[in-house]
């Protein structure tokens, strides 16, 4: 009996172990969405041109304060995505989590600079 006892509580802990061993992809749903502030005042980005880390699928969004109206663009693959917002603050973006490890590019096209570098991994 008590053979039968240690080997169910060695498969039960066995098993716990292993659920908390996944792949980085999947468990990154348990990820906090990542909340870049981007403000773009008198023609100066912040950030600017910064890299980033995120989790591969982590949802990502941009809060953006503005003193005139413009685009945000992001050079992402299989599709690209692109944002206008208006004069004001705290507008709210959400991005396409990045499905793989790589590198994904955020500007603004009104202002012709690279905000910042999405770094996946």
């Amino acid at each position: 009996m008590r053979r039968l006892a240690a080997a169910l509580a060695s498969a039960v802990l066995g098993a716990a172990l292993l659920a908390g061993c996944g792949s980085g992809s999947s468990s990154s749903g348990s990820l906090p969405t990542k909340v870049i502030d981007v403000t773009l005042t008198g023609g100066v980005p912040s950030p600017n041109g910064t890299k980033i880390d995120v989790a591969v699928d982590q949802k990502i969004q941009i809060s953006v304060t503005a003193d005139a109206p413009g685009e945000i663009h992001v050079h992402s693959s299989p599709e690209e995505q692109e944002f206008s917002y208006q004069a004001g603050a705290d507008q709210i973006f959400d991005l396409t989590p990045i499905p793989a490890p790589g590198q994904v590019t955020v500007e603004s096209h009104t202002l012709g600079k690279v905000l910042f570098v999405l770094v996946a991994r």
